[in-house]
C-alpha cells in the first residue's frame, strides 16, 4: 500500500454510521472513501466500479446480511474486510461468524461510550491494517488428526501445557487449528486479541464447533487434560503452578506490549512456571505482542512454534517471533495440528 492512499468502501445501511465512517476514515490523508452504499447490491457494484482495497462491512442489514455479503465477496472476489458491529449478543455473535469466514477485523459500534474521535481512531487503525492482511478464498478445515495418535500422545506425552498466542487472522486460523487437534491433549491456554464482550461469545462458539471443553479463563481455575480456556478480553491470562498443579491467573493491569490481553504476559507465565514442559504456539497477527515471551519460553526449554508467512492473514507476530529468536521451527497452518501432535508423541503423523 505505500505510495498511494489506501480506497476504503463503506457499506451501511444507516445515514448516521456511513456519514460518521467517511468522515473518520477521511480525517487523515492516508484513506480515500471512493464510495458509500446502503445496501450490499448496490455496494456489488460499486465494487466492481471502484475497485477499493478494503472494505467496513454493516454486520446487521435488512435484505441481504453482512455475513452473507461477506461469504459472498469472499467467494467470488477475496479482499480485505472490516466488520462494523453492536455490542449486543446478536451482533457479537455474527460478527465471529464472519473473522471466521475470513473477515479480517472489527469495530465496536459503541458511539454512546467512547468519543467520535476515539472512534474515529479505531476504525482507521483497522482499515490500516486491513490494508496490509493476505486475504484467501473461503479455506477447507484441515484434516483432523487421528486417533491413534491420541492413545500414543497419552502414553508418551512430556508436554503439560499448550500455549498460543494469536491477533488479526486469528479467530480463523484458532477455529482451524483446533478442529484439526484430537482430544485428550495437555491444557491448551490462548491469548486472542479480542476486546471486552467478544471473547466469552468466541469460546462458547469455538465449543461449539469442536465438542470440546472451551470457555473464557477464569480466575484460579485448575488446568486438565482436554481444556482449553480464552484469555477474558479485558484481563491478562497467566498460568502459574501452586503445589503440583497448574493454575490460570487473571489480572487488571494496564496494557503490555500494546495489548490487553497480552500474549507477552501468558508466554512468560508459561516461561517462569512450566518452563521445558510446555509448547509455545503463535498465529497470524499485527504488531510483536508474544515475540518476547515466546523467545523467554524457548530460553526455558519449551518448544515453540510460529505460523508460516505463507498461511497468515498479517505475517507480524510470528515475523516478529522468528526474528527475535523465539521460533523453533515454522509451519504452514495446515502442517500445525500434525506437527504439536508428533511433538507431544513422537509419532509421525501421516
Amino acid at each position: 500500500m505505500s505510495g498511494r492512499n489506501i480506497r476504503a468502501l463503506v457499506v451501511d445501511d444507516s445515514l448516521l454510521m456511513r456519514t460518521m465512517l467517511r468522515s473518520a476514515l477521511e480525517s487523515e490523508r492516508d484513506i480515500e472513501v471512493v464510495g458509500a452504499a446502503k445496501e450490499p447490491y448496490e455496494a456489488r457494484q460499486m465494487i466492481k466500479d471502484t475497485n477499493p482495497d478494503v472494505v467496513t462491512l454493516d454486520v446487521e442489514m435488512p435484505g441481504m446480511t453482512g455475513l452473507e455479503f461477506l461469504e459472498k465477496i469472499m467467494t467470488l472476489r477475496p479482499m480485505p474486510v472490516v466488520m462494523v458491529s453492536s455490542l449486543t449478543s446478536e451482533g457479537a455473535e455474527a460478527t465471529l461468524a464472519a473473522l471466521s469466514a475470513g473477515a479480517v477485523g472489527f469495530v465496536p459500534k459503541q458511539i454512546g461510550g467512547i468519543s467520535q474521535q476515539e472512534f474515529g481512531a479505531t476504525v482507521r487503525q483497522k482499515v490500516r491494517e486491513a490494508a496490509r492482511a493476505k486475504v484467501r478464498p473461503l479455506m477447507r478445515p484441515i484434516s483432523a488428526i487421528s486417533a491413534p495418535v491420541l492413545r500414543e500422545s497419552r502414553r508418551t506425552a512430556g508436554a503439560q501445557l499448550i500455549a498460543v498466542g494469536s491477533s488479526t487472522g486469528g479467530v480463523q486460523a484458532l477455529g482451524r487449528f483446533f478442529q484439526a487437534l484430537p482430544r485428550g491433549l495437555p491444557p491448551i491456554v490462548v491469548t486472542q486479541h479480542m476486546p471486552p464482550g467478544y471473547t466469552e461469545r468466541f469460546a462458547q462458539r469455538l465449543a461449539g464447533q469442536i465438542g470440546q471443553d472451551v470457555s473464557e479463563a477464569r480466575d484460579g481455575e485448575v488446568l486438565r487434560s482436554g481444556m482449553i480456556r480464552i484469555a477474558p478480553g479485558s484481563q491478562h491470562m497467566e498460568v502459574v503452578r501452586v503445589g503440583t498443579q497448574l493454575q490460570t491467573r487473571l489480572n487488571d493491569e494496564g496494557k503490555v506490549s500494546g495489548h490487553k490481553p497480552s500474549v507477552d504476559v501468558l508466554f512468560r507465565s508459561v516461561a517462569k512456571h512450566v518452563g521445558a514442559k510446555a509448547l509455545g504456539v503463535i498465529l497470524t497477527g499485527m504488531g510483536s505482542d508474544g515475540a518476547a515471551g515466546m523467545l523467554s519460553m524457548r530460553r526455558a526449554g519449551a518448544m515453540c512454534l510460529g505460523e508460516a508467512e505463507s498461511s497468515c492473514v498479517v505475517y507480524g507476530m510470528p515475523k516478529a517471533a522468528k526474528r527475535l529468536g523465539g521460533v523453533s521451527e515454522e509451519h504452514d497452518l495446515s502442517k500445525l495440528p500434525a506437527r504439536v501432535c508428533e511433538l507431544l508423541s513422537g509419532v509421525r503423523v501421516q
